[in-house]
């Protein structure tokens, strides 16, 4: 079969088409045809080894957490899929290999493709859904009525989010750049706030929560901006930079600390609580946000398709941060 491999850490130029064997499922694996497959930022950063802290791929590696497609075979303890099945999956980081003809992955990642869906379309919301639901119902713990600021409200996971906190019963406000005010009011935000013509943390200040996806100064912009005793939830921590100063393992442990001392000083200054997002494959909560879309209560904002084969320009054109929504990798379709 036809996959995206790299051999080494380095930049977009290392993602090669190449034919291998094609993968064997366990047991309690699924083996699924790759109709599409989508890019994500924390691709481009494994890929440049910046998140080689916590994720070690062995060489060589097939990237992608995000895969829509057809079921080829079951494993022999799989009882919930069957050849012919529609599904998506966001893999975790220890089995990647979305940017392929075809991927194996854990039954219990998957879910039925909503029918609604494209299958380009429904790769383009597994990773970013899981992120958005586990930032709003898991870490903010959200509920109808409160105030929520999304920062990047036009990207991949800020984009669902939105969507998401309306359908909580939410009242959202969001940032994102001139161009995108009218795009992210689409989405369902209550107020759109153009970061560079005005100060988000003067605008939101008072929210009940929010969902920092600047990290760094911005996540201790949003620990003052959000009322006391509200919740912050952090989804892009700082890590990568601290892995490129110190190297890998110094820089793990620099960050825990630093991280640490953000979290107990919110907690201690302002009684807010403060939690690093994981996105953690899941299938079941998977099946309940894809039902969600076929309900007409989430839908994808995709910017630009890509062949397989243009793996590489790709991953270009999502590391200009100019996307609005998510890059998606075309495969059979």
């Amino acid at each position: 079969m036809r996959a995206i491999r790299m051999h080494r850490y380095g930049g977009p130029e290392v993602l090669q088409l190449e034919l291998v064997p094609a993968p064997t499922p366990g047991p309690r694996d699924v083996r699924i045809a790759v109709h599409a497959a989508a890019i994500n930022p924390v691709d481009f950063k494994i890929r440049a080894g910046a998140q080689r802290s916590v994720v070690w791929p062995k060489f060589p590696c097939t990237l992608g957490m995000d895969v829509s497609g057809e079921v080829l075979e079951a494993g022999a303890q799989v009882t919930a899929f069957k050849p012919g099945d529609q599904v998506v999956a966001s893999p975790s980081h220890w089995r990647m290999g979305c940017y392929a003809e075809e991927v194996v992955v854990r039954a219990d990642e998957v879910a039925l493709k909503p029918k609604s869906l494209t299958h380009v379309e429904a790769a383009s919301l597994p990773l970013v859904a899981l992120t958005a639901w586990d930032a709003l119902v898991g870490s903010l713990k959200l509920e109808r009525g409160q105030r929520v600021l999304i920062q990047a409200g036009a990207g991949g996971v800020g984009s669902v989010a939105i969507q998401l906190a309306k359908h909580l019963g939410a009242e959202v406000l969001t940032t994102c750049s001139a161009a995108n005010l009218e795009l992210v009011k689409s989405l369902g935000a209550d107020v759109a706030i153009d970061y560079r013509a005005q100060d988000w943390r003067e605008v939101a200040r008072g929210c009940d929560a929010v969902l920092d996806s600047l990290g760094g100064e911005g996540l201790a912009n949003a620990i003052a901006t959000v009322k006391k005793g509200g919740r912050v939830a952090c989804i892009t921590p700082a890590l990568p930079e601290y892995s490129e100063k110190y190297g890998a393992a110094l820089g793990l442990v620099i960050f825990g600390f630093s991280i640490a001392g953000t979290i107990i000083g919110a907690r201690l200054s302002r009684g807010v609580a403060v939690e690093l997002v994981t996105r953690y494959a899941n299938g079941p909560k998977l099946d309940k946000l894809m039902r969600l879309v076929d309900a007409g209560a989430l839908e994808p904002l995709i910017d630009r398709v890509f062949p397989l084969a243009e793996a590489a320009e790709a991953h270009r054109y999502l590391e200009t941060g100019r996307a609005r929504g998510k890059v998606v990798l075309s495969v059979r379709d």
